[in-house]
């Protein structure tokens, strides 16, 4: 019989739920999806998008940083709307791994101080 279920589902389960199921990883969340929040507001909908990308760009260090080690290839002007796209994108998986770890480390304090 073939599984009904994909062998790294369960792995991908676990770490949302470390990323979600904690005060801690919640608000970081939420501070992480306001500033992509004003990012994209800034980007489409404001005339002067100025430094927008600074506060999702922070909001996720350190692994947003990786983002400057990769070199960034010329992008034809017809795709210039791929660009802030991408850029979401990194930060929304930047801030799931960030909320993860957090949530990681909220358990490892609340089982050390149960014991």
């Amino acid at each position: 019989m073939a599984p009904t279920t994909r062998p790294h589902s369960g792995r991908l389960r676990a770490w949302l739920t470390l990323a979600t199921d904690n005060w801690l990883s919640r608000g970081y969340l939420a501070a992480a999806g306001s500033a992509i929040g004003f990012f994209l507001y800034a980007v489409y909908l404001s005339p002067d998008p100025g430094f927008a990308a600074i506060w999702p760009f922070a909001a996720t260090l350190p692994l947003s940083a990786i983002a400057f080690l990769t070199p960034t290839p010329e992008l034809d002007p017809a795709t210039n709307w791929l660009t802030p796209l991408l850029f979401t994108t990194w930060v929304s998986l930047c801030a799931l791994v960030n909320a993860g770890l957090l949530g990681m480390a909220a358990r490892a304090f609340r089982t050390r101080s149960a014991a």
